[in-house]
């Protein structure tokens, strides 16, 4: 059952948004070669306990870490750890905060010192891919509007969405229905209503859209082992529009 949130329920989201954003900004700031994925999970999970969160992640289905840290040709769900960064990596972070009883989720993929124009290309689709699902999340359209316009988008610029990942609606839970395909015809689906809240999250492949898991059980990777990129806000449907929760 799809729940439509009512304004107080929404202001609460916009707080744990608002956190899930500046640990973004927090990693951002010490994102460079020599980096380990481990100090980027300490910064995020000390920065979200310090100001009164959880990470949402850590434990979460048995998930060992409070960010997914996802270099390279990993696609989502990376587990932190002894891994340095190099120079010319890209590298995508998923935060999730639980605040308030509330949750927020986002997610940023960032350069690594100097990368190359095909990485960067690869990053401002999926960014603009997701800017494009987000204008579609208007009252009385349909859910599937936003996966075609992400769809739409990534393709006509020559790369290719994942299928077996995708969005989904989030509040007192990390995942609420409904699930937010990033691919699929327009004009089906839920009816979008005021007060549903999504986070709407494209992960853009440079080659093939399929994607397998590695043997840790978690980090899911392309196939072709090419590049992957991945940008996600949570977005609240209101009767002017969309709402994007997690802004800094």
């Amino acid at each position: 059952m799809i729940v439509c949130k009512s304004s107080r329920e929404i202001k609460f989201m916009v707080r744990a948004g608002k956190l899930a954003a500046q640990v973004q900004e927090k990693i951002a700031e010490i994102i460079a070669p020599g980096l380990k994925t481990q100090e980027i999970d300490d910064l995020a999970e000390d920065f979200i306990r310090q100001n009164g969160g959880v990470p949402a992640f850590k434990g979460y289905r048995g998930f060992p870490a409070s960010v997914c840290v996802s270099v390279n040709q990993e696609v989502v769900h990376g587990i932190p750890g002894p891994r340095i960064l190099k120079e010319g990596d890209i590298v995508s972070l998923d935060v999730g905060t639980l605040l308030d009883g509330y949750y927020g989720d986002c997610a940023r993929t960032y350069g690594v010192g100097e990368i190359s124009q095909s990485a960067h290309q690869l990053m401002e689709v999926t960014r603009k891919s997701l800017q494009e699902g987000i204008k579609m999340c208007q009252p009385g359209g349909y859910l599937s509007d936003i996966s075609h316009a992400i769809q739409s988008f990534v393709e006509g610029q020559g790369f290719s969405v994942v299928r077996d990942y995708v969005g989904h609606g989030i509040g007192q839970a990390m995942h609420e229905p409904p699930q937010v395909p990033n691919f699929g015809p327009p004009g089906r689906g839920p009816v979008l209503k005021e007060g549903m809240t999504l986070a709407i999250e494209p992960m853009v492949n440079a080659g093939t859209h399929e994607v397998r898991v590695e043997e840790d059980g978690w980090t899911v990777v392309t196939v072709d082992g090419m590049l992957s990129a991945h940008f996600e806000d949570t977005v609240a449907i209101t009767e002017n529009g969309p709402e994007i929760l997690t802004k800094p």
